[in-house]
C-alpha cells in the first residue's frame, strides 16, 4: 500500500472508530444491528468504498478465556440486490494456510456471518472468509441440533458472492486484516430471494476465529458453548 492509500485509509478508520456501536448481547434475543441501504459497489478489501462512510462499527466481544483479545469490529449495508459485509481484525500473526474454496477454514483464522432469514425454517445460511481470500459459502438445516452444510448449486452469475482481502502491514509487521464480502439475495433463494423492505428483520450472527494462541472466538450475540450454530441465539439485524 503506497503512503498516500495508507494516509487515506488511516483517515477512514479514525473516522468510523467515532461512529462505533458496541451493542453487543450477552445472550438470548438482545443484539440488534440497524442496517443502511446503499446503491452497489466494487470491493477493495480495504474497506476503501465511500459507501462505508455512511454505516457505523460495531465492535463484537471477545469471548474466549485464553489467548489475545484483539479487536474485532464490522459493518454491515445491504443494496437491492445483497448485503455487504466489513471486517476489521487487529492480528499479529496470520494462520492460513488453505488454498482453495470450500475448504474448512475455521480450522485457520477465518470470519463468518450467520443469516438466517425466516425464523420459520430451521436453516440458515453460513458465509466464511478466510485472510487468504478463499470463502466456504453453505446453506444449512438444522434440525434439533443435528446440522450439515450443503454447497450452492450453478453457483454462477448473479448467484456468486464477491469478496476480497487485504492482510495490513507496517514495514514487515502484521497488525491485522480486512475482509470484505458481499453476499447476493439470488444465492439465498429460496430462504430469502428478493431485498427486504424497510423495517424487515433477520436473525444473524456474527464471529471471528483466531489461531496466535489456540483457538479463540468473537462473537456478536454469544451463544451457549461457543457452539456457532446455536441459531436460537442469533441476533437481529433490521433494515432501515
Amino acid at each position: 500500500m503506497n503512503f498516500f492509500k495508507q494516509v487515506f485509509f488511516f483517515s477512514f478508520l479514525m473516522t468510523g472508530f467515532a461512529g462505533l456501536q458496541a451493542q453487543p448481547g450477552q445472550g438470548g434475543d438482545t443484539a440488534l444491528l440497524k442496517v443502511k441501504h446503499t446503491a452497489d459497489f466494487v470491493l477493495s478489501g480495504d474497506g476503501s468504498a465511500v459507501n462505508w462512510a455512511s454505516a457505523g462499527w460495531v465492535l463484537l466481544p471477545f469471548r474466549s478465556n485464553t489467548g489475545v483479545g484483539y479487536r474485532t469490529q464490522l459493518k454491515c449495508l445491504y443494496s437491492d440486490s445483497g448485503i455487504y459485509f466489513l471486517y476489521q481484525c487487529e492480528d499479529k500473526k496470520i494462520t492460513a494456510t488453505l488454498t482453495a474454496d470450500f475448504a474448512d477454514l475455521y480450522n485457520e483464522d477465518v470470519v463468518e456471518v450467520f443469516l438466517r432469514s425466516d425464523e420459520n425454517l430451521p436453516m440458515y445460511f453460513e458465509y466464511e472468509l478466510s485472510p487468504l481470500n478463499f470463502e466456504l459459502p453453505i446453506l444449512v438445516p438444522n434440525i434439533k441440533g443435528d446440522f450439515f452444510g450443503w454447497r450452492p448449486w450453478h453457483y454462477d452469475g448473479i448467484r456468486k458472492t464477491r469478496h476480497s482481502t487485504h492482510i495490513n502491514k507496517t514495514g514487515d509487521t502484521v497488525t491485522g486484516w480486512t475482509a470484505e464480502f458481499f453476499i447476493p439475495y439470488a444465492l439465498l433463494k429460496p430462504m430469502a430471494a428478493k431485498a427486504p423492505k424497510k423495517g424487515d428483520r433477520w436473525k444473524a450472527n456474527f464471529y471471528r476465529i483466531d489461531y496466535d494462541k489456540g483457538e479463540v472466538t468473537w462473537q456478536w450475540n454469544l451463544v451457549r458453548e461457543e457452539r456457532f450454530h446455536d441459531y436460537e441465539r442469533f441476533g437481529t439485524i433490521e433494515f432501515e
